[in-house]
C-alpha cells in the first residue's frame, strides 16, 4: 500500500538533512573557509598575469577535474570547497571612499588559495567499520604562480582517495596524488586529471585493500608513545642523519594533536581495554593535518598515510625503507 508523506514529515526530514549537513566535518580546516561554487564564480575577480593575460580561474579548474573525474568514475557529489587568504580590493570609481563607504559592488575579492573536494555517488565501502567514500579533489594556490610577469604555466594539485565519512580525512597513497602539474589552459587540466584518474581506477581496490588490512597491527600505547618521541626527535636531526630516514613532513603541532587525539577522540582514539591499531595512527595523523594551510595539506595528506603503513610494516618485520627507526 503506498503512502502519501504529510508536510511535518518532509518538514522534519529537511531539518535533518540541515542539522547533518551543519555538522558535516570539514575535509581540511586550518585558516579556511567554506565558498560555494556560485559565489566563487559569480563574486570573485580572476586575476591576470603582467600582460593581462587571464589566468585560469578556480571554478575552470574544478570544473575540468569533475568533468574528468565524471568520465571515469561516473556522476559526482557537489563540490565542497574550502579558501584561504583572500586579496580584497576595490573598484576604480570608490579609490577615495572610506571602508565603511564602501558598497558591496565596489569591493572586489579574490582567494589566493582555495581546494576542493567531491565525492562518486556510486563508490562507497565499508572499511574497518567505517563508511569510505572514493573522493576527488585539487589544490590551487595563486602564490605559487608568477602572476607579475607575462604569462606563464600555473601549478595545480589533483588528487583521487577514500575518504572517511565520518571525519572526511582523506587517505591519500602516491598513486592518488598528481603533485604539481603545471598547465597553460582549462583543457591542459583537464588531460592530466584524466591521466591520474584512469591510472588510479584500476587499483583503487587494492589501494583500498592495504588501507584495511591496517587494522590487523595493533599498536599499545607504550610503543605509541616510543613513535611520538621519534616524530618529535625527527624534526631536530640534522639533514644529513633525516636523509638517511623515511620522509617526515608532520610537524610538531601535528604531533601535539595527534596525542590530543589518542586521549579523546571518540573515533580513532584509545578506548579502555583497547589498543589502537596502524589504522586508527593513520586517522590520528590525518586529522591533526588537517590544521595544515591549504598549499601543504595535500603532501602531508600522502604522508601520515606513507607513514602508517610503513610502520605497520616496521611493526611486522618486513621494513626496508628505515621505518623501524621509530620504533627503537
Amino acid at each position: 500500500m503506498r503512502t502519501t508523506r504529510t508536510h511535518q514529515e518532509e518538514s522534519l526530514e529537511s531539518t535533518a538533512i540541515a542539522v547533518q549537513e551543519e555538522k558535516h566535518p570539514n575535509f581540511i580546516e586550518s585558516n579556511t573557509q567554506a565558498i560555494t561554487l556560485e559565489e566563487l564564480t559569480n563574486n570573485n575577480i580572476i586575476p591576470t598575469f603582467g600582460d593581462n593575460s587571464l589566468t585560469i580561474s578556480h571554478q575552470g579548474f574544478i570544473g575540468a577535474v569533475t568533468e574528468a573525474a565524471g568520465q571515469v568514475f561516473g556522476e559526482m557529489t557537489p563540490v565542497e570547497c574550502r579558501v584561504s587568504h583572500s586579496i580584497i580590493g576595490r573598484v576604480p570609481s570608490a579609490q577615495h571612499k572610506k571602508i565603511n563607504e564602501l558598497r558591496d559592488d565596489e569591493k572586489t575579492i579574490f582567494y589566493q588559495r582555495m581546494a576542493f573536494c567531491a565525492h562518486v555517488k556510486n563508490l562507497t565501502k565499508t572499511i574497518n567499520g567505517q563508511s569510505v567514500h572514493l573522493c576527488i579533489g585539487g589544490v590551487r594556490a595563486y602564490n605559487e604562480d608568477k602572476l607579475y610577469s607575462r604569462q606563464s604555466t600555473m601549478k595545480f594539485k589533483i588528487f583521487v582517495g577514500w575518504q572517511v565519512r565520518v571525519c572526511s580525512n582523506l587517505m591519500l597513497t602516491c598513486d592518488g596524488n598528481s603533485g604539481t602539474i603545471e598547465c597553460m589552459t582549462v583543457a591542459d587540466v583537464l588531460q592530466k586529471s584524466s591521466e591520474l584518474f584512469n591510472g588510479f581506477s584500476p587499483h583503487k581496490e587494492d589501494t583500498l585493500q592495504i588501507l584495511e588490512n591496517l587494522q590487523s597491527t595493533q599498536i599499545s600505547e607504550e610503543l605509541f608513545c616510543k613513535i611520538i618521541g621519534r616524530m618529535r626527535l625527527y624534526q631536530f636531526l640534522p639533514l644529513s642523519e633525516q636523509k638517511k630516514l623515511p620522509s617526515l613532513i608532520i610537524g610538531d603541532q601535528a604531533v601535539n594533536a595527534m596525542v590530543k587525539n589518542y586521549v579523546s577522540n571518540p573515533n580513532f582514539g584509545k578506548k579502555d581495554g583497547e589498543e589502537i591499531t596502524a589504522w586508527n595512527l593513520m586517522q590520528l595523523s590525518n586529522e591533526a593535518v588537517k590544521q595544515s594551510y591549504i598549499d601543504k595539506w595535500l603532501d602531508r595528506n600522502q604522508n601520515c598515510t606513507d607513514f602508517a603503513i610503513g610502520i605497520q610494516k616496521a611493526i611486522e618485520g618486513n621494513d626496508t625503507e628505515g621505518y623501524s627507526w621509530f620504533l627503537n
